[in-house]
């Protein structure tokens, strides 16, 4: 039986929901509650359409970038792609029952743009404006408070094509889709999120070439960042303009930069590294401008800036999302022309031990949120924050016994939480904790050899399985 005939073969499972001895225990040793973090606090989940729909031809979908990049031989590890995913687009009810199943009361996801507008613009997919009024209504109908983010990186690529975010036609086309969602959901949706982490789809997409569309240098990568802090504001006065008391953000991926040591050359390397990962797309945003006195070489941005576009840029946002994982802590390097510095390896340089490094390699530093959660609570005007994605990923397997055991990613959930709860009584508005992610999912250029879920997917059968994590949510919340 090959891949898509046991995916329509099979049934959902979920595993067990009772806590084993080992979370019991952990349960009692905590610090905090739920209510410690407000009657008000949003507690969910996060999922983004193309690291989980699948059906990527089905019902009218157009191809998007990552698609096309996927599809290439040798792109991404073990040649994976989303074309079937999760099957999230079959599945949906389903699995947003085990979700509520384990107490959430919020869902973060994202729409997929080629399954809205096949070819990026014009002609509207009537199918695919049919899903997503399915899966808010389910949501609605168990409890969930759906958050919609407007785009997560699935760029059609019929737009890139036509240069994506390097052509300012981009501004027009991302109002053309943004006005359909928001007539189309906006009564039976409140809460908009207009961008997923845009230093990374730009940076990574644009400057360094590692993710869709791989394209790289500056000429590239200037147009982006100003079109994609230019579209914030567009996309955000269309959603207030038609959603009737919306509650507008956009999401940044954000960490601490520690310098490695207490020098003036790492000093300035770890200035560099926090203008671009920190600052570059929130401080326009919030009318400061970008950080050119940080970075010279964002001076080039002027060449793209055309008259009024500065005056427009600043969007009032009633909140921001902070995505945190992880820090970085960089030393001087001379041959980096962008920072002048670079990331440390984290075993030889920072003596870091293997159990405090997550499997796609990232450090467990709980204190970064705290950190990062006050730098951008200090922006007066940042109103709120919400923590839109945190979480660990692992190399979890399924038991003899039918559980997943994920002990290291429930102690890292309950540490990096206490952290917001300390941000949060130190006067940092924290409205809201999304973990990510939902289920286990296609990890961009990882593929699937990383998993980040709470809930396991057995990719061949499409069985899922709350793991030790999800359980340990379910019993916080309940």
């Amino acid at each position: 039986m090959n891949r898509r005939e046991a995916i329509k073969s099979t049934g959902i499972l979920a595993s067990s929901i009772f806590l084993s001895p080992q979370l019991i225990n952990q349960e009692q040793e905590m610090s905090y509650s739920k209510t410690d973090f407000g009657k008000d606090f949003h507690w969910g989940t996060a999922t983004a359409s193309y690291q989980v729909e699948g059906a990527y031809q089905t019902d009218g979908r157009g191809m998007s970038i990552w698609d096309t990049l996927s599809h290439i031989s040798g792109k991404v590890k073990n040649n994976d792609t989303g074309d079937v995913a999760c099957d999230f687009y079959n599945r949906y009810e389903s699995d947003l029952e085990i979700m509520k199943s384990m107490n959430f009361n919020a869902f973060r996801f994202s729409i997929s743009w080629s399954r809205i507008l096949p070819e990026g613009t014009g002609k509207i997919n009537p199918k695919g404006i049919e899903f997503y009024h399915k899966l808010i209504d389910k949501c609605l109908s168990l409890g969930i408070t759906p958050f919609i983010t407007i785009y997560h990186w699935d760029l059609p690529q019929t737009l890139e094509d036509k240069g994506g975010w390097t052509n300012r036609e981009i501004l027009n086309w991302f109002a053309e889709y943004t006005e359909i969602l928001t007539k189309e959901y906006g009564a039976k949706v409140k809460n908009w999120m207009i961008l997923n982490e845009p230093v990374i789809f730009g940076g990574f997409g644009y400057l360094m070439g590692h993710f869709a569309p791989q394209r790289k240098g500056l000429e590239n990568f200037l147009p982006a960042v100003h079109h994609i802090s230019m579209v914030m504001g567009v996309a955000g006065r269309i959603v207030r303009k038609n959603v009737e008391k919306a509650i507008v953000g956009t999401t940044f991926s954000c960490g601490v930069i520690d310098p490695l040591k207490d020098t003036k050359e790492d000093k300035q390397g770890a200035a560099a590294q926090d203008a671009y990962w920190n600052r570059m797309f929130i401080e326009p945003v919030l009318g400061l401008g970008y950080p050119k006195e940080t970075l010279k070489w964002l001076e080039g941005i002027d060449k793209y800036v055309q008259e009024g576009d500065m005056e427009k840029l600043p969007f009032d946002f009633d909140f921001v999302g902070v995505q945190n994982y992880s820090r970085m802590v960089v030393t001087h390097d001379p041959n980096d022309k962008l920072f002048g510095s670079r990331g440390v390896d984290l075993k030889k340089e920072l003596k870091i031990n293997e159990k405090d490094i997550t499997s796609i390699g990232w450090e467990v530093y709980p204190e970064g949120i705290y950190r990062i959660l006050k730098q951008y609570g200090a922006y007066k005007n940042v109103k709120q924050i919400i923590v839109t994605e945190n979480g660990a990923a692992g190399n979890d397997k399924e038991s003899k016994n039918g559980e997943v055991n994920d002990p290291q990613r429930v102690k890292y959930y309950k540490e990096y939480l206490k952290n917001v709860l300390k941000a949060k009584k130190e006067g940092v508005n924290v409205g809201g904790y999304f973990a990510w992610s939902y289920m286990d999912n296609f990890e961009w250029m990882e593929g699937y050899s990383q998993r980040f879920g709470i809930v396991y997917v057995d990719y061949p059968t499409q069985k899922r399985i709350i793991k030790d994590s999800g359980k340990w949510f379910k019993e916080f919340l309940k």
